[in-house]
């Protein structure tokens, strides 16, 4: 009797390059590698700031929201955008939209693949969310910011151009367009009072302003 044994060598994917930091926009932002992706640990804050009572436009200038149209606030807690804007009027998963050469605005997929590397759904938000009440509103619950991704709650503008929900919760919008509707797209959501990070693929109305960060390409290899 003649046994056969196939046997087949596991590979492990290259590890990406991730910086400390980047410059883009007249800004430098400090970068985090957690598993094999490589994020921005700010949110990004580039573009002319008009005011929440008016849609953003595909004008070849990139626009953001401020919250309750104060400036300052984007220095902190970065720009909020539509999802057209922040696409920059294209509609392919992963488009390099306001991110850098090389850089994307993360699909739904990698935001999976960073619920599931940091414990999954139910904790993933409190390793995620940076620590403490300077910027979050008490409890923030289970934040320790452990992956050091430091997410800042951003809040919101909504279709109506009012903006709501800062200190208590941080949206950031996917590239995925949503199962529902093209009128909406897949984000992130983490809050104040729990450590869940919810992908939410049922959809947000893309005229909401939402943070948004940005993930280098895969393709971005070590040497």
């Amino acid at each position: 009797m003649m046994f056969f044994s196939f046997c087949s060598k596991d590979t492990v994917p290259e590890k990406i390059h991730c910086p400390t930091s980047i410059g883009w926009g007249g800004q430098t932002y400090q970068t985090i590698e957690i598993g094999n992706q490589c994020w921005f640990r700010e949110n990004i804050n580039i573009g002319k700031f008009v005011y929440g009572s008016k849609d953003q436009t595909n004008n070849d200038t990139i626009e953001k929201y401020c919250w309750y149209d104060q400036i300052t606030s984007c220095d902190g807690y970065g720009g909020l955008y539509q999802w057209d804007e922040m696409m920059q009027y294209v509609k392919e998963e992963g488009a390099q939209g306001i991110c850098p050469v090389g850089w994307h605005i993360p699909n739904s997929s990698d935001m999976f693949v960073l619920q599931e590397y940091l414990g999954g759904h139910g904790e993933s938000g409190g390793k995620m969310k940076e620590q403490g009440n300077n910027h979050w509103c008490s409890p923030n619950i289970g934040a320790t910011n452990s992956s050091g991704f430091t997410a800042l709650p951003g809040g919101e503008r909504d279709t109506s151009g009012y903006f709501s929900y800062r200190c208590s919760y941080a949206f950031f919008w996917a590239s995925t367009e949503s199962d529902r509707t093209k009128s909406e797209g897949y984000s992130g959501l983490l809050w104040n009072e729990g450590s869940f990070y919810q992908i939410r693929w049922c959809g947000d109305d893309k005229k909401n302003g939402f943070s948004v960060r940005c993930i280098m390409n895969s393709n971005q290899q070590k040497p």
